[in-house]
């Protein structure tokens, strides 16, 4: 094992050893206190352009589940087709692993996808830096290389455009899917839609680095996703609904999205629901302003209240970036607040069906308590 260490940007420095594929990297170093869901994390394009450090100190011992494709070409267990996060930081890794659906160990399936991993960190002093300094740059050096030194910036950074589609792909509670030409006229794809499918609900999806889970869960609802690309205009086709999922970095970055998001509000009819880097844009698209938080939500633990209400509901979350409540106009108001610290973690339109929530409601991983979100959307569409 390969002696490490992690600079962070205000000079800290912390030891540790390689136990994933042996490459020095770079990017934002962030902190997720989840105890399980390491698969599904690394995994979530959320996290593109991130170095996740985990602080519950044994991570591995569950291995890792097989890396099947459905026929619709989502992922079985996993997130996204690939590992996205840059780099995993552990304070305890586990050689062994031992779990009925596992296949490989953590450590092989990062040398597989070129993924660093460090063991051996005090994840939980690492921690304490983040969160008295907030997040912060970082870099992975290998102590016998001390002259490759990796340099990369977060800020500013369109990460959505990265993990985003490339073309529309249509999928059907049946498990099948099909793939179209961004380039097709609407008329086009309008036609080749109704031939593909005439008797679903038709949903467009607007990946931002949308998690596959997501996707299931709009499917088992009996509704058609329709996945376009982040900046697509979808204005010109024919839809129920639009959904706007989550995905990395700074929703500042997005703009296409949110003039698009904008467009689609003329029909004040038309259902609408946003997930995490979907409540920013839809927020922003209504008028309001985002502000990056100081060390994120990034946890399966986080308490959310519904406004107006007392119910509370445990969420999974993952985010670095906050709706200002104090921004939203006269016609949307705070859907759901964080009990921790009063942010926003969701809106909605005070007339239109528009609503959005900025925790996870489809989880995976975490808890399901809001998955009811998805029913509600469902159930607006006409």
């Amino acid at each position: 094992m390969r002696n490490v260490t992690l600079i962070l940007d205000d000079g800290s420095r912390f030891s540790g050893k390689s136990f994933g594929y042996e490459k020095p990297v770079a990017g934002e170093v962030v902190f997720n206190t989840a105890m399980t869901g390491y698969p599904e994390s690394l995994t979530d394009p959320s996290y593109a352009g991130q170095l996740m450090t985990l602080t519950y100190p044994l991570v591995g011992n569950y291995g890792v589940p097989p890396f099947t494709i459905e026929p619709n070409g989502l992922a079985t267990f996993m997130e996204s087709e690939k590992i996205h996060a840059e780099a995993i930081i552990v304070s305890d890794y586990s050689y062994e692993y031992s779990h009925w659906n596992a296949v490989e160990s953590l450590g092989d399936w990062l040398k597989r996808e070129q993924i660093p991993g460090i063991t051996g960190i005090d994840t939980r002093e690492l921690t304490k830096v983040l969160r008295e300094h907030g997040v912060m740059m970082g870099k992975i050096v290998f102590d016998d290389e001390p002259d490759n030194v990796p340099e990369a910036a977060y800020a500013g950074v369109n990460y959505v455009d990265r993990v985003s589609c490339k073309e529309i792909i249509c999928y059907l509670p049946a498990g099948t899917s099909q793939t179209f030409s961004i380039n097709s006229s609407y008329a086009q794809l309008n036609s080749q839609f109704s031939t593909f499918n005439s008797q679903f609900k038709k949903v467009i999806l607007v990946d931002c680095g949308v998690k596959t889970n997501i996707i299931r869960c709009l499917l088992k609802r009996g509704v058609e996703v329709i996945r376009v690309p982040w900046d697509y205009d979808y204005n010109g086709l024919e839809f129920d609904g639009l959904f706007i999922s989550n995905g990395p970095g700074d929703p500042d970055t997005c703009d296409a999205a949110v003039q698009n998001i904008r467009k689609a509000m003329a029909n004040e009819k038309l259902p609408i629901f946003g997930i995490c880097m979907g409540n920013q844009l839809l927020s922003k698209a209504g008028g309001a302003k985002i502000y990056k938080l100081k060390y994120g939500h990034r946890s399966h633990n986080q308490p959310v209240r519904m406004v107006g209400t007392e119910r509370c509901f445990i969420t999974s979350q993952n985010h670095g970036y906050a709706v200002d409540n104090n921004t939203l106009s006269a016609d949307w108001e705070p859907l759901f607040i964080n009990m921790n610290d009063g942010s926003n973690e969701g809106i909605k339109h005070k007339k239109n069906p528009w609503f959005s929530a900025q925790f996870h409601p489809e989880a995976a991983s975490g808890p399901t308590d809001t998955e009811f979100l998805f029913d509600e959307f469902v159930n607006l569409l006409k």
